[in-house]
């Protein structure tokens, strides 16, 4: 249902969510753009500025208000894959515009739904077709009060691959979105932005306010000349979103973000299809094996081919290999359109078609954006004719093109240019070293995955130790607020390459990511020789990476999750659960399940003397029967978790 109206602005204009909890107020205070937000009835975002530093000024500093018009909309829309079957967006919308003394004009729209608000800014064609400049983005989260937050630093964090750390807001830096707080006992919020495209990423720095709040200030991501964004013709910024949730596990359900994405612009989407991998990855990051030719080359035909077998006998849809074309090291000569020596594109691809497996090609840039923008439609082109289906792209450099950030403008535009490209020739797309996902995978459901996150390759080779027990515990309200996360978990061979560098983390706690940490290209990240003949892998083998239904029983963030999801097209669940370094009891009501129905479950849990530091492998197998009315009592060890796979009887 979709209703709108116009009217002429009052000083303030009122907004609420369909259900009456969230309530934002619009308006203009002393000349000064500004909104406000309440939830049930109590305020929770103080009056915040809105508005710009443009070229030649600001606008919605010394502005009035006109016209207002109002909408609503309450929709089901499928989704083609993803953590639930369909999503409602269901909200109601006021869309304000502001005038400038200057004759300068903007819109600001504000989407509320019942778990949160969007706001985004409509800049018209103020400059008569001439590009224009925006310097800063004044736009502000002025919070009532201080609270303890999870962030990553903006500054120097290379590829968003950091801890996410718990402090006050006002002891904070500037920081990456998503921004988790912990606002009150039963109030959390997470703070980022949806539909970036063609602008600069979103930071936000926390200055606290002599009442006892703070405000939230936005530093977008700017050009090395300072510019933040270049603009022509009517602008559209991303939308700034705010979930708010009485849970920490309703932040991880919302799709809020999702919603103020714009629906899918590929028409035949058949070619687009979730699933597991395996890689010859694990082994190059251990130094078993190398990136570039030699004597321990890991992308050989014959190496390869190995990896396609042991797919097709486990279930797995596809096998990645990096390092198989020419220009590791030296990115001015990587090649996307040839292959070493040692390895045979097309025999490669045949041989895994014939046993039902895809190769995954890998186009690692070295950050030379320009170089793959050169080559990628004539590799696409050819990558999908060898019948490659999903490319690992990757950007390791700290500028694109020697020059520019990858989260500016610059690297927004490359992003897109190379998703819309794949899209031509039927590739999906992992990409790795991106921008902080918002959301368009919607738009572009080729994107499948990506990781803007400290995976699990600081468990082989980072001399400070690798990732600490909490981190995984931590990303699902933090980073996975983002978008699907390409984590690569399931290592089954904790051992040390680095002295003290391994997955802090029990055998069954690496099965219970598989299912916490969502992507729906997933690899099973360890080398196959550590994976014959381990029962584990039998829950991986049965573990789909498509969702009809999402839950979150309880969690905690920085301390424990359990998530339960229904596999779609089925009556099967799963169940993951993880733990930071304390061992937990965790009960697991199984409400979910249908009533009249009972089931087997598979439990796969730390055996009692499971520890992630002396007994990581410690595992049992275990089989009940249950149904709706039962409650699974679980046992995690310290940093450890429990996976569980429940089929109809």
């Amino acid at each position: 249902m979709v209703s709108k109206d116009v009217t002429v602005c009052n000083a303030h204009e009122f907004v609420t969510s369909p259900d009456g909890a969230v309530t934002v107020t619009v308006g203009v205070k002393s000349k000064q753009a500004f909104y406000m937000v309440s939830y049930q009835g109590k305020e929770v975002v103080c009056p915040s500025r809105l508005g710009f530093v443009l070229t030649d000024g600001e606008i919605g500093t010394h502005t009035r208000v006109g016209a207002v018009s109002r909408a609503s909309k309450d929709e089901t829309w499928q989704q083609l894959w993803g953590e639930e079957d369909t999503a409602r967006n269901h909200y109601n919308e006021l869309t304000v515009n502001y005038k400038e003394q200057t004759g300068h004009t903007m819109q600001v729209v504000f989407r509320v739904f019942n778990d949160g608000f969007g706001f985004r800014y409509i800049l018209p064609d103020n400059y008569k077709g001439k590009e224009y400049m925006i310097m800063e983005e004044l736009t502000e989260f002025h919070l009532v009060h201080d609270a303890q937050a999870w962030s990553i630093p903006s500054n120097h964090t290379e590829y968003f691959e950091g801890i996410y750390t718990q402090d006050l807001l006002s002891k904070k830096d500037t920081v990456c979105t998503p921004l988790t707080i912990e606002y009150e006992p039963n109030l959390f919020l997470a703070i980022h932005e949806a539909a970036l495209e063609d602008y600069a990423s979103l930071n936000l720095t926390p200055r606290a306010t002599k009442n006892g709040g703070v405000r939230l200030l936005t530093a977008l991501t700017p050009w090395q000349n300072g510019v933040k964004v270049y603009a022509k013709g009517e602008k559209k910024s991303p939308w700034r979103t705010m979930i708010i949730s009485k849970t920490a596990g309703g932040l991880v359900t919302s799709n809020l973000m999702l919603n103020l994405n714009e629906p899918s612009k590929i028409d035949d989407t058949s070619w687009i299809e979730p699933g597991r991998y395996i890689g010859i990855w694990w082994s190059i990051h251990k130094k078993q094996n190398t990136w570039e030719m030699g004597p321990t080359h890991g992308a050989t035909t014959q190496n390869v081919k190995r990896y396609m077998d042991f797919a097709a006998r486990h279930g797995f849809s596809g096998v990645l290999a990096e390092g198989w074309n020419p220009g590791w090291g030296n990115g001015e000569e990587i090649s996307y359109l040839q292959s070493y020596p040692d390895f045979d594109m097309e025999e490669v691809c045949r041989y895994g078609l014939s046993k039902g497996v895809r190769f995954i090609g890998h186009t690692e840039t070295w950050g030379n954006a320009r170089l793959l923008e050169s080559q990628m439609d004539a590799a696409f082109a050819w990558f999908s004719k060898m019948g490659i289906r999903a490319v690992k792209t990757g950007y390791v450099g700290h500028l694109f093109d020697g020059k520019e950030l990858a989260k500016s403008q610059y690297g927004i535009r490359h992003y897109r240019r190379v998703i819309e490209c794949a899209a031509k020739h039927h590739i999906m797309i992992d990409n790795h070293e991106p921008a902080m996902p918002t959301g368009i995978q919607r738009t572009w459901p080729n994107l499948m995955t990506q990781e803007g996150v400290r995976g699990q390759e600081y468990n082989a080779w980072d001399r400070r130790g690798g990732n600490p027990p909490a981190h995984t515990v931590t990303l699902p309200f933090t980073r996975g607020l983002a978008g699907p996360t390409d984590f690569t978990p399931a290592i089954f061979n904790f051992s040390e390459i680095v002295p003290g560098t391994h997955p802090h983390s029990t055998l069954a706690k690496q099965l219970g990511e598989f299912v916490v940490i969502y992507s729906p290209l997933q690899m099973a990240a360890d080398a196959i020789e550590n994976y014959e003949g381990q029962p584990a892998l039998s829950f991986i083998e049965s573990c789909p990476t498509t969702w009809s239904k999402t839950i979150v029983p309880h969690g905690e963030i920085g301390k424990y999750i359990t998530i339960a999801r229904k596999e779609r097209g089925s009556d099967r669940w799963f169940i993951g659960s993880i733990t930071n370094e304390e061992a937990r009891s965790i009960d697991v009501l199984l409400n979910f399940l249908d009533a009249d129905a009972t089931y087997r479950a598979i439990i796969y849990e730390d055996a009692a003397d499971a520890d992630y530091e002396h007994n990581p492998y410690a595992m049992t197998i275990r089989q009940v029967v249950v149904t709706s009315k039962d409650t699974l009592h679980l046992q995690l060890a310290r940093s450890g978790g429990v996976a569980v796979r429940i089929e109809k009887n």
